[in-house]
């Protein structure tokens, strides 16, 4: 057998291991909904679809500007726009409702997200974590079809309104008689935390935080809770819902009870540095391990991952097993495959 064969080999094996273990959690990035550009479209392709849907010329030629000159996306833009003040500049709201006009109508596929979610369902541990950087519904819908319970933080219907505390409600019987009570889980939701927002959340100044059907317009007056990357995001994460939700992620982390011993990263490019600083943060325990699947990384991301002993990075042309280099992998970097793994 040669080398690579070997590595690969164990590489696979270590993952599958590792993806069958307890305490595991997941974060899903753009390349989990990007389904092979039968889903929804990665960041850096944002703009070009969505500049056209943005009416006002004057903020749209602003936008155009920064990225003609220095800026490295629509991101990178919006934060040259507005320097993450605290009060938001017009450009982000643009951005945000261009994204979900573009967003509203499409209906990709479920059939990965379905496997994904019913394998997550299936699970022994109580209310696996996802955690999701994406702004699409796919992991909703996927559950909803499959009629798997999913918290995401919302309880109501037509205008669903946001009540952190139903992440640590759990759903079962007491059994036993008056002397000896006993709680028995009869349902194991998955948690979905959308760390970014999601088509559909809005802010009302008299209901506050709301959420509608993805495909409905939401209410005059009313502004969007979906932060387009990079630096509002961190100055966001400040405020309700975000506190309550990046509070879930930190205490997932290391800092709660019952922490994860595993965060599985799938379609995330490692380009947020405020995620990449808590999981930084997080490997300094020696029983915690990132595994991170995505077509490919930037030189920077990985030669700040690949060298870590708790992490194993799979990529289409190069991976990491614990620092050991080796080879790209043909498939097992794609959500496709690691939907049916899990």
């Amino acid at each position: 057998m040669s080398r690579a064969n070997e590595f690969t080999q164990r590489l696979e094996a270590k993952i599958a291991e590792q993806l069958k273990a307890q305490r595991v959690g997941y974060l899903l990035g753009a390349g989990s909904s990007y389904l092979d550009g039968n889903g929804y479209p990665l960041a850096f392709e944002l703009w070009d679809k969505i500049k056209d849907i943005i009416t006002d010329i004057d903020k749209r030629d602003e936008i155009q500007a920064k990225l003609d000159a220095s800026a490295t996306g629509i991101e990178n833009a919006l934060d040259l726009l507005d320097a993450g003040n605290p009060i938001e500049g017009p450009h982000r709201h643009l951005v945000a409702d261009a994204i979900a006009e573009l967003f509203r109508p499409m209906s990709p596929s479920l059939d990965d997200h379905i496997e994904f979610v019913k394998r997550m369902a299936q699970r022994s541990d109580p209310g696996t974590k996802v955690f999701n950087l994406n702004y699409d519904p796919l992991i909703e819908r996927a559950a909803e079809y499959v009629r798997v319970r999913l918290c995401d933080g919302f309880s109501g219907h037509e205008d669903a309104f946001f009540m952190p505390s139903m992440f640590e409600e759990r759903i079962g019987r007491i059994r036993g008689g008056f002397k000896r009570k006993q709680f028995e889980a009869t349902a194991k939701p998955i948690q979905l935390f959308k760390l970014h927002g999601s088509i559909g959340w809005y802010q009302c100044n008299v209901d506050g935080i709301r959420r509608r059907a993805f495909g409905s317009p939401i209410p005059a007056t009313t502004q969007r809770l979906m932060i387009p990357p990079q630096h509002r995001k961190a100055q966001d994460t400040m405020i309700q819902p975000y506190a309550s939700l990046w509070s879930e992620f930190r205490g997932a982390l290391g800092q709660d009870s019952n922490p994860l011993n595993r965060l599985v990263c799938i379609g995330y490019g490692f380009g947020d540095e405020h995620v990449n600083t808590l999981l930084e943060n997080a490997l300094v325990q020696p029983n915690f391990t990132v595994l991170i699947f995505t077509k490919e990384l930037s030189d920077g991301a990985w030669d700040r991952w690949r060298t870590k002993t708790n992490v194993v990075v799979v990529t289409e042309s190069r991976c990491s097993l614990y620092g050991e280099i080796g080879g790209g992998h043909p498939d097992l970097w794609k959500f496709e495959r690691i939907a049916k793994e899990v």
